[in-house]
């Protein structure tokens, strides 16, 4: 009776283990998975990427690259804002998230996630509106990091906080 209950308790674990998982994980991957530290701001290397423009609208990516010698663990949304006057200064408002999947991604050495930015050319808002300044660059924030990292992207951006230029969506991978 004893090795009865014993299997039947095993296998409604088994069950619930299962119907909670999308997918089967052996408990060695899962283990693997959760003792995969965070990455950190010196781990990833953040650069920008152009990919096509129309409409009065630019797009491109932001690529964070693992550079460390070990795996980490990324995902969900970073921050992104633009720079400027040569010594990073936030030109307007941060980039607002546009709603994508969130995922946790785990990063071998070398490998890199990206984040697909849409910016809305400044000049589509009037002179009074916007209130136009060169823009260095964007400053990037790889997720759940408080330090950021400078991108190099030359354009105008607006001074006043309430227009949103810029956007981006959550990283995945490539």
């Amino acid at each position: 009776m004893r090795q009865t209950i014993v299997k039947m308790a095993a296998g409604v674990a088994g069950v619930l283990v299962a119907g909670s998982m999308l997918l089967p994980v052996s408990p060695a991957s899962a283990q693997g998975t959760v003792a995969t530290p965070a990455c950190g701001n010196a781990d990833l290397h953040a650069t920008y990427r152009a990919t096509d423009a129309g409409m009065s609208h630019r797009y491109g990516r932001i690529v964070l690259r693992n550079v460390s010698d070990h795996s980490c663990r990324t995902g969900g949304y970073g921050g992104l804002s633009y720079v400027g006057r040569g010594n990073g200064t936030q030109i307007g408002a941060a980039a607002d998230r546009t709603p994508s999947k969130v995922r946790s991604i785990v990063l071998q050495p070398g490998q890199r996630v990206v984040s697909a930015v849409s910016a809305t050319v400044a000049g589509v808002y009037s002179h009074h509106q916007c209130r136009p300044a060169h823009v260095d660059g964007f400053r990037v924030y790889v997720p759940n990091e408080t330090r950021s990292q400078f991108v190099k992207h030359p354009t105008t951006g607006c001074r006043n906080q309430s227009v949103h230029l810029i956007s981006h969506k959550a990283y995945r991978r490539p």
